[in-house]
């Protein structure tokens, strides 16, 4: 396939695709490097937003794009942050704000309210009018902690403890978050599928 574009800005999410595509047999180029700005997220699920991130940076750069939209989602809020997990708190991208509004809409629940999920979807566009997308989704269920944990991971990760694990997200050797994580769940399926685009 030659190259793809990533259509994300998020530092943490390229890093992680950095990780997880590093013996990929083809070359992933971040839309930033190739001018490509941010797309307006208006989608009311996370496959409609990550349809439009790829959508743009193929159109702008004729390549193929990927794209990914994930978040938070947890059941005693409804779902939220859900979709806007990255703006929860109000402003973009300020992850100390959203954990710290999420630890507050949660204070003095007890474990079994704390119940959530990260999900990943993951969108490839052969081109900006494809009209067969790949599509592939991730789920990592855990629990929120009642205090941040850990310096590694990104966003959420220093308040989610993954089931299974006495460890959190963000206190995870990194090879290990990358094979388990939501993220990683989605681009092994995404991986599985690829020769769907050879056909």
């Amino acid at each position: 396939m030659g190259r793809i574009v990533l259509a994300s800005g998020n530092r943490g999410k390229l890093a992680e695709f950095g990780h997880l595509l590093a013996d990929a047999d083809f070359e992933v180029v971040a839309q930033g490097e190739l001018g490509v700005e941010d797309v307006e997220e208006t989608g009311l699920t996370f496959v409609e937003n990550a349809l439009l991130k790829a959508r743009h940076a193929a159109r702008v750069t004729g390549l193929p794009a990927l794209a990914d939209d994930s978040g938070l989602c947890v059941d005693a809020l409804g779902g939220a942050p859900g979709l806007y997990s990255a703006r929860y708190a109000g402003g973009h991208g300020d992850s100390a704000a959203n954990n710290a509004k999420l630890l507050r809409a949660l204070d003095g629940r007890p474990d079994a309210d704390r119940r959530a999920f990260f999900i990943c979807v993951l969108v490839l566009l052969r081109h900006a009018d494809d009209p067969a997308p790949l599509v592939a989704e991730g789920r990592w269920h855990g629990r929120v902690l009642h205090a941040p944990r850990g310096e590694g991971g990104f966003g959420y990760d220093p308040l989610f403890l993954p089931d299974g694990h006495t460890l959190g997200a963000a206190e995870l050797d990194k090879a290990l978050k990358n094979r388990i994580s939501h993220r990683g769940q989605a681009l092994d399926q995404l991986r599985a599928r690829l020769g769907d685009l050879a056909a």
